[in-house]
């Protein structure tokens, strides 16, 4: 298995991992159009630092996020990590948690941040590795239309 830089002929790879998960394990309804649309918007932030992980020509994962400046620290904003659900609880996220945690060091973050869903199997993957609920900080959301 390698890590490298996600270009931009990655996201058509991506695409299908994405819907797998999400739509089979989170009751989404992602399309082809509508993924496209979310990967490539996180890609081609500024500051983005998105990573594949793959064994020869297959990929196996993802991971995407963009670099936050703040007046008292440089944070990585970590928008979404998938592993294929093939190889789930096989440790494959936490040994790609642990390689992305120490390149976003290695370009100077010194946090890295997340949104979760709030539910007993993200709670424990991240818990885990050492993430905690933010107590400083509190999720707003307000529907616009119904």
């Amino acid at each position: 298995m390698q890590y490298r830089i996600m270009t931009e002929d990655d996201i058509q790879k991506v695409v299908p991992l994405y819907i797998d998960y999400y739509n089979n394990n989170e009751d989404g309804e992602w399309t082809t159009e509508t993924t496209y649309r979310r990967i490539h918007q996180v890609w081609s932030r500024e500051n983005s630092y998105c990573l594949i992980l793959e064994d020869r020509e297959t990929v196996l994962g993802f991971a995407m996020g963009y670099f936050e400046q703040y007046d008292d620290c440089f944070a990585y904003d970590l928008v979404e990590i998938v592993v294929s659900t093939k190889l789930q609880n096989q440790g494959i996220g936490t040994k790609f948690m642990n390689e992305l945690e120490k390149r976003v060091k290695g370009k100077g973050a010194m946090l890295i941040q997340l949104q979760a869903v709030n539910d007993e199997h993200h709670n424990h993957f991240y818990g885990k590795l050492g993430y905690r609920d933010a107590t400083n900080l509190t999720l707003k959301t307000k529907i616009l239309c119904e």
